[in-house]
C-alpha cells in the first residue's frame, strides 16, 4: 500500500464529521476516531511498517501511551522485535502495582513513543514526562496522525522531536 492509499484509507475508516471536543478541549467540525483504524488489521500492520522506520539502533524500547498508543506499540513490536512499555495517564487506585508504565525496562534507555493523533501534543508530553521521571530518555514522538494544531510546536518547545506519518492536509482535511 503506498503513502497515498494508506492516507485515504485513514481518512475513509475513521473520519467522522459533526461538532466535536478534543481531548485539548478545542472545539472541532471532524474527528478522527484512531479506534476505527487502529482495531483494522491491514491498516495497523500498514502503519507498523512505517513506524518500524523510525526504529533506529539507538532506540531499546518502544512506547504506547494509553489507550490508544498501545495497539500500535503491540504492532510494531511485532514488526521490530522491540519491547514495549505501556505509559498510564494515571496510577490505578487501591489495587495491582500503582505503576505509571507497565512492563520491563532499564533506566537509561532510549524510547520511541508512539502516538496515535497528535492535536496539542498534551498527551504525548505526559508520557515523556513520565518516562523521564523513570530514567527513560525519549528518543522522538511518532504519532499517525499530526492534526496541525500545535503539537509539534509544543513538543519543540519541551525540547522533544516530534515526526507524523501523516498530516489532515495529507489526509485531504482542510483547516477551518
Amino acid at each position: 500500500m503506498t503513502d497515498a492509499e494508506l492516507a485515504g484509507a485513514l481518512r475513509r475508516a475513521a473520519l467522522l464529521e459533526g461538532e466535536f471536543t478534543l481531548r485539548s478541549g478545542r472545539k472541532s467540525r471532524y474527528y478522527l476516531d484512531k479506534y476505527l483504524f487502529e482495531t483494522d488489521p491491514s491498516l495497523l500492520r500498514a502503519l507498523a511498517q512505517r513506524f518500524a522506520r523510525f526504529v533506529t539502533p539507538d532506540v531499546q524500547r518502544l512506547a504506547g501511551p494509553e489507550l490508544g498508543g498501545v495497539a500500535l506499540a503491540a504492532a510494531v513490536a511485532l514488526e521490530t522485535d522491540r519491547p514495549f512499555v505501556i505509559v498510564r495517564n494515571s496510577k490505578k487506585a487501591d489495587y495491582g502495582t500503582g505503576k505509571l508504565i507497565e512492563g520491563r525496562f532499564n533506566p537509561g534507555e532510549r524510547v520511541l513513543v508512539l502516538e496515535d493523533i497528535a492535536t496539542s501534543g498534551g498527551q504525548a508530553l505526559e508520557a515523556v514526562r513520565t518516562l523521564g521521571a523513570h530514567q527513560l530518555e525519549t528518543a522522538a514522538v511518532v504519532a499517525v496522525i499530526d492534526r496541525l494544531e500545535g503539537a509539534r510546536e509544543n513538543l519543540a518547545s519541551a525540547k522533544v522531536r516530534f515526526e507524523a506519518l501523516f498530516t489532515t492536509r495529507d489526509l485531504g482535511i482542510l483547516p477551518g
